[in-house]
């Protein structure tokens, strides 16, 4: 299950997770990112007790997406002991966001 983040967990949620993290940055009235969510939720099945996948809305929380300059959605970020260590922006398939989730 795709799990919500916001600006008050990111921290406890992301950046202290013992896995790794994917985040999609996301708004809802984002084409793009209503492109990206059906992916996002697959991922998430697939990626149980592995990889923690999860969405946060710019809209609703602008200090983490400031925080980490995200200017295009939907932009996701691949988090790894607290550090980004990959990032895509724009709506990527399915088989591109499984390659960056098996390098973590």
């Amino acid at each position: 299950m795709v799990q919500h983040f916001s600006d008050s967990d990111f921290a406890q949620e992301v950046l202290a997770s013992d896995v790794p993290v994917m985040v999609d940055f996301y708004a809802d009235w984002c084409g793009p990112c209503r492109m990206v969510a059906p992916i996002v939720e697959e991922l998430a099945g697939e990626y149980a007790g592995k990889v923690k996948i999860g969405k946060i809305n710019v809209d609703e929380n602008p200090n983490t997406a400031k925080q980490y300059n995200v200017m295009s959605i939907p932009t996701i970020l691949f988090i790894k002991g607290g550090k980004v260590v990959d990032q895509v922006i724009g709506a990527l398939p399915k088989a591109s966001l499984q390659q960056k989730l098996n390098l973590l």
